[in-house]
């Protein structure tokens, strides 16, 4: 972003010395010598010694490293993920902003990665297992509701069967209870008149 905004205003520079060039009369131009400026173009050594200055002003460049131990700006080792011990210890090594070191950056970073990482990993697990555990649990469901049903219809078979033994015992003894047994019963009660 840094970089971005470096080309933005070397353009806007450029723009406005060129509109300001444009805008002077004909016979000035006339007279000024015409002479052409080569263009420099500065190596990433050279823009970050110019920034020895603090921190904050190397910094401004995104590809600038400034190590705090001797104040020196360095490019950054873009060939390497970490830089040497050698440019500078990490401990003392600044990038980005000025507050941080190096080695607590590269520490937070691997703990936030770390984090990402297992919370996505477990939101993962928890809905693939949810669904499966959904599934298991219908079937076990399942299964429960029909061992239920048959110790319900096995009990009603039970039932059914004590009924009949005692409907069978009323008949043989002549037992009458509620009315059952009426039509089968020789014996009628007596009745005070």
């Amino acid at each position: 972003m840094k970089i971005f905004y470096f080309v933005c205003g070397f353009l806007l520079v450029t723009l406005v010395d060129s509109v300001s060039s444009a805008s002077t009369t004909p016979a000035q131009t006339a007279e000024a010598p015409t002479t052409i400026h080569p263009v420099t173009t500065l190596t990433p050594e050279q823009e970050c010694a110019a920034r020895n200055s603090s921190c904050e002003e190397c910094l401004k460049l995104a590809k600038c490293l400034y190590c705090k131990s001797n104040g020196q700006c360095t490019p950054y080792p873009v060939g390497k993920v970490l830089p040497p011990s050698s440019v500078c210890k990490l401990d003392h090594a600044r990038w980005g902003v000025c507050w941080l070191n190096f080695e607590a950056l590269i520490i937070s970073m691997g703990v936030i990665g770390g984090l990402i990482i297992m919370v996505v990993t477990v939101c993962i697990c928890c809905c693939c297992c949810c669904k499966d555990n959904k599934k298991k649990y219908a079937k076990e469901d399942e299964k429960w509701e029909r061992k239920k049903a048959d110790r319900k219809e096995k009990a009603n078979e039970r039932k059914a069967e004590r009924r009949a033994k005692t409907d069978e015992i009323r008949r043989k003894y002549g037992i009458e209870v509620k009315g059952l047994m009426k039509d089968d019963n020789p014996y009628e009660r007596f009745e005070n008149a």
